[in-house]
């Protein structure tokens, strides 16, 4: 099978495309015939050894993806062969073929594209349970989601007007702006606004935001700290910018903040039960033509590279997905 070949750390451009053995089926997991793998940023992060899960090179990249189930190891009874389907994996998507855990794995709603279902769970996975379990998101809130055209930026907007909040976005530029505002957002700001903090104070009649939605972190989480209402919660969510904040504990205590550290994946150990009821509500949504996934871009297997490429530099909206032509 043809994947995409982590050979040792590095950035996008060392990546390969060459022809590797498929995968073994393991134990209670599902042989997929991967027709489309959606990217994320923290893509970028593993093929460069900074992830928060370490593969050993050789590897394939890929947390998600969407196609047909090949076969089922024993015991299997979420899916069968023939199922098209939707799974989250810890690595190897960017392939033809991929292995994927059975509690890993969504029968699709019929009619739902394979591309919009690879780009689908882990973006929309990380807003909902952070948002709804994690972060505590009640309606009648007031929700500051930032990168809010970015892959899971935007679905936090979406999330959160769906959870009854009202929605606060920032992104980088009109164009931008124009996309979180057609994902629900009730206010659109400007993210290199040097008023943000500000802005969103005259926003909220000068209390601030109820919760705060942060893929991006450096100079944007520090002026969520000074915009987040008391008692208010700040889920962090990653670190686009490249700069980890540094939290002045002081300001969490005198305003009763709760700084949230999130990682989606680990709570299908945290939280398995989480993790169940979260998916199943989302692929009813999806299938149900609630929801609205927004791909920007979309690039064949071989141009992987290219993509995160794209991806990384911030070039793309929503999701960017990999196709395999199967």
């Amino acid at each position: 099978m043809r994947a995409v070949v982590c050979k040792a750390y590095c950035e996008p451009e060392g990546l390969v495309v060459e022809e590797v053995a498929s995968p073994a089926l393991t134990e209670g997991a599902v042989r997929i015939a991967v027709e489309a793998a959606g990217l994320n940023f923290a893509d970028t992060l593993i093929i460069a050894g900074k992830y928060q899960i370490k593969a050993a090179p050789p590897f394939s990249p890929g947390f998600e993806v969407a196609g047909r189930v090949l076969e089922c190891a024993g015991g299997v009874s979420r899916c069968r062969p023939g199922d098209r389907v939707m799974a989250v994996v810890e690595y190897g998507g960017f392939a033809e073929e991929v292995v994927a855990p059975e509690d890993a794995v969504f029968v699709l709603p019929d009619g739902v594209d394979p591309v919009i279902a690879a780009g689908f769970p882990v973006a929309y996975g990380t807003s909902h349970l952070g948002l709804k379990y994690k972060a505590a998101l009640l309606p009648g809130e007031t929700l500051l989601v930032h990168g809010a055209a970015g892959g899971v930026g935007l679905t936090a907007v979406e999330i959160g007007k769906r959870l009854g909040a009202t929605v606060v976005a920032t992104a980088s530029g009109e164009e931008k702006l124009e996309i979180a505002r057609g994902a629900g957002a009730d206010h659109l700001i400007d993210s290199r606004a040097p008023d943000l903090r500000d802005r969103v104070k005259a926003l909220t009649g000068g209390r601030g935001v109820d919760v705060v939605y942060d893929p991006v972190g450096g100079e944007l989480f520090d002026a969520s700290l000074r915009c987040t209402a008391p008692g208010g919660r700040i889920l962090l969510v990653g670190f686009a910018s490249g700069k980890v904040p540094q939290i002045p504990a002081n300001l969490l205590l005198v305003k009763n903040i709760a700084a949230i550290g999130y990682y989606w994946g680990a709570h299908r150990t945290l939280a398995p039960q989480w993790m169940q009821a979260s998916c199943e509500e989302l692929v009813r949504w999806l299938g149900n033509g609630e929801l609205r996934p927004h791909v920007s871009h979309t690039w064949p297997l071989a141009e992987a590279v290219q993509a995160l490429e794209a991806l990384r530099s911030r070039r793309t909206t929503g999701k960017v997905v990999l196709t395999t032509g199967l």
